[in-house]
């Protein structure tokens, strides 16, 4: 019997076929693209700039025993995480990043900053954005000028009990240690109100306090409506949050690098420092951003702010303890 061959329209509508196949696979595996990242800690500006078709993951970090937690981070290709939730994850699970820039984009901030992390974790870190804390003041104009020059104006007596300060005891005493004033760390307590994160610009705008220390990234919306409030980055420097991304996934480090040098636009620059997020990027136009020469304004840190401003590496066995000791000590009467 004679083999029946395929006509030729027959063999390109197979060829159709099968590119057809091809194209949906690929748009498959790229729908399996999982980035994860506690979302309420990100300005709408960056996260705008997620390519459409990767599934977003809410993690919350501050809670990765609970199970939910634990199979998104399991199951997400990269991860987002700033510098404070770093030892809570296992940088075994993740792959090298920083060799795939044979052009290597990042500033010198960030790699000087990178320096102070173990080699197996730096090579695993990409420095994505840094966020600096900015001072928020409620109602009381005659509080800017003072606290644009000096971190002293903490201590103020008007502002005891009416201060919120970060819920972390490393950068209360980091601010205090530039305060000229003795025992710093002891009266800089007796000012707050209560030291929280997620809910500190809540409670600045609904209570009878007068300041908050917040990262300009969650605070930035609040200025815009609410003609009460006035940010201030002091001109002796700001603690600074760093946000890092980490991969997974070999395979989709195209995708990946195509996404990060996609930020380097000016526009979507714009959009993120005007939101409080700032690339660590060497780009021209990224490095104008940490150049604002105005003192006491509503756009960002000044340049002078900026050459101040303080990062927090690992800490060691004997760092950890120390802060312990400090801060224990400042608990006695």
């Amino acid at each position: 019997m004679l083999k029946k061959y395929p006509t030729r329209r027959q063999f390109l509508n197979y060829g159709k076929l099968s590119l057809v196949f091809l194209l949906n696979s690929c748009s498959n595996s790229l729908k399996k693209i999982k980035i994860g990242f506690q979302s309420s800690i990100y300005p709408k500006s960056f996260k705008d700039t997620f390519p459409s078709i990767w599934q977003k993951e809410n993690i919350n970090f501050s809670k990765l025993k609970l199970e939910k937690n634990k199979t998104k981070l399991s199951k997400s290709d990269f991860i987002l995480i700033n510098d404070g939730w770093l030892k809570s994850i296992n940088f075994a699970n993740f792959q090298n990043i920083n060799n795939l820039f044979s052009n290597n984009i990042l500033d010198n901030r960030s790699r000087d900053f990178l320096k102070s992390f173990k080699e197996y974790q730096r090579d695993k870190l990409f420095p994505i954005g840094v966020v600096p804390y900015a001072v928020i003041i409620k109602n009381n104009q005659d509080l800017i000028y003072e606290a644009t020059n000096s971190w002293d104006f903490l201590l103020n007596k008007k502002l005891k009990g009416k201060i919120i300060f970060p819920q972390s005891t490393r950068i209360l005493i980091s601010i205090s240690k530039r305060i000229s004033v003795k025992n710093s760390l002891n009266k800089l307590k007796e000012q707050a109100m209560l030291f929280e994160d997620k809910n500190s610009i809540n409670w600045l705008i609904n209570s009878h306090a007068s300041v908050a220390i917040i990262p300009f990234s969650l605070c930035e919306k609040y200025l815009r409506v609410d003609t009460r409030l006035s940010m201030v980055f002091p001109n002796k420097g700001v603690p600074l949050m760093w946000n890092f991304i980490l991969t997974k996934s070999k395979i989709n480090n195209i995708v990946l690098t195509e996404w990060i040098k996609s930020l380097e636009k000016r526009a979507t620059i714009d959009d993120l420092a005007n939101q409080g997020w700032y690339l660590p990027f060497k780009n021209e136009y990224s490095q104008d951003k940490y150049n604002i020469k105005i003192e006491n304004n509503n756009y960002g840190p000044s340049k002078n702010c900026w050459e101040n401003s303080w990062s927090f590496s690992p800490l060691n066995n004997k760092e950890k303890l120390s802060l312990e000791n400090l801060w224990n000590q400042s608990l006695t009467p």
